[in-house]
């Protein structure tokens, strides 16, 4: 598991698509590089929309799991900028 100071939490539950992906996407592009993003959500939309996210934006996926109603997401932002 990864240092935990290293990781930036975005608690998202209760927010309805599109939601959930837009603050995710605004919080990732703040993020620096190298550092893990951890979104936990429970819109049952976000387990396609944030993996598809992620590749959009060139980060990682670490880990994506349902836990009850709740997903929760590790995204690593990568250390070069996606292309646009």
């Amino acid at each position: 598991m990864q240092d935990e100071t290293n990781s930036v939490d975005l608690d998202l539950s209760g927010l309805k698509c599109p939601l959930p992906v837009l603050r995710t996407r605004k919080a990732l592009r703040r993020l620096a590089a190298g550092r893990i993003l951890v979104v936990t959500c429970t819109d049952p939309l976000a387990m396609i929309d944030i993996p598809n996210l992620v590749r959009e934006e060139g980060a990682r996926l670490d880990a994506a799991e349902r836990h009850g109603d709740r997903l929760c997401f590790r995204i690593a932002r990568s250390a070069m900028p996606p292309h646009s």
